[in-house]
This record gives structure tokens, C-alpha cells and sequence, in this order.
């Protein structure tokens, strides 16, 4: 096998071995693991310096991309116009007020960005939308869940990115 730093022919001790005993090889192979070391000692500091609000964006922002990707071929689920430009993952109970449901597919949907921003989510003709889409039934239980109360914990969060992470992956 070749040393990694100075391609000099060696015989590894055990599998997996780059480098050969030389003292600038050892040198470098040592530089190599220590950097290795923080880099994964630095990535979890970060990840245990995020908050729950870090979390939830982060959640979000993957179910809303997640949401754009399954509705891309469906027309706004307001006015029903093709979402052929930029459009936005509109929830018909808000995220921010409604935190039981705010990650919940049935109570987000693809809008355009008039009904959504311009026209603070046009919520009459989306419960009409919503009401097509998934039956009354589904919406009445979205309605039941929205009223309870929920406080998202990190590793809820953390298993929501996950979970989300992968839907995307393999859409």
C-alpha cells in the first residue's frame, strides 16, 4: 500500500491504515485525526447550542419545501390557479397560532403569493379548497387538533427534520 503523504510503499499494521511510520507521515496523520476530531467535536457544540426555536425553523422550512414539492402539479389550493412560478407552503390554521397543527400536511397546502400574502391566506375560498381536497371529515378533525394545545420538544423536532429530510429525498 502507499503512504497517503510521501507515496512511499508500506505494510500496513491494521485495516484501514493511510499512512506509513514515518515521522512526518505520523506527524500528518496525527494533524489529519485531531482535525477530523474537532470538526465532529465542533458539529455537535452547534447542535447542542440550538434552541427549540432553531428547531422549529429549521422543521418548517423542510415540511414547507416538502409541501411544495407534493403540490407542485396542483393549482392553488385558494383560487386553484397554476403554481407555475414561486409559491408559498400556506397553512390554513397559522403556525404560529395554532402550534398543534403546524406541521401537519392536511393544514398546509401550496397557495400563490396573492392569496397567501396579499390576500392574508383568502382563508374562506382555502377552507373550501381544504374541504375538497381532504372531506369534511379529515377537516373536522384538523379543526379538533388546532384547538389543543402543543409545546414541540427537540427531539420532536429533531424527528420531524428527519422524517422530513427524507420524504424530500425520495420524492
Amino acid at each position: 500500500m502507499k503512504c497517503k503523504n510521501c507515496k512511499q510503499i508500506f505494510n500496513p499494521v491494521k485495516d484501514g491504515q493511510k499512512y506509513c511510520f514515518e515521522r512526518e507521515c505520523l506527524n500528518v496523520w496525527i494533524k489529519t485525526e485531531k482535525e477530523k476530531q474537532w470538526k465532529e467535536r465542533k458539529k455537535q457544540m452547534k447542535e447542542d447550542l440550538k434552541s427549540v426555536t432553531d428547531y422549529t425553523r429549521e422543521a418548517q422550512k423542510l415540511v414547507n419545501k416538502y409541501v411544495r414539492l407534493r403540490d407542485r402539479n396542483n393549482g392553488c389550493i385558494s383560487c386553484e390557479t397554476d403554481l407555475i412560478h414561486k409559491h408559498d407552503a400556506g397553512h390554513y390554521f397559522s403556525a404560529f397560532g395554532y402550534p398543534s397543527v403546524r406541521f401537519d400536511e392536511d393544514n398546509i397546502n401550496s397557495q400563490c403569493v396573492y392569496c397567501n400574502k396579499h390576500n392574508h391566506g383568502s382563508l374562506i375560498e382555502y377552507q373550501k379548497g381544504l374541504i375538497k381536497k381532504i372531506g369534511q371529515e379529515r377537516f373536522n378533525e384538523l379543526e379538533l387538533k388546532a384547538s389543543k394545545n402543543k409545546t414541540w420538544t427537540k427531539v420532536e423536532l429533531k424527528e420531524i427534520i428527519k422524517e422530513y429530510k427524507e420524504k424530500i429525498k425520495n420524492f
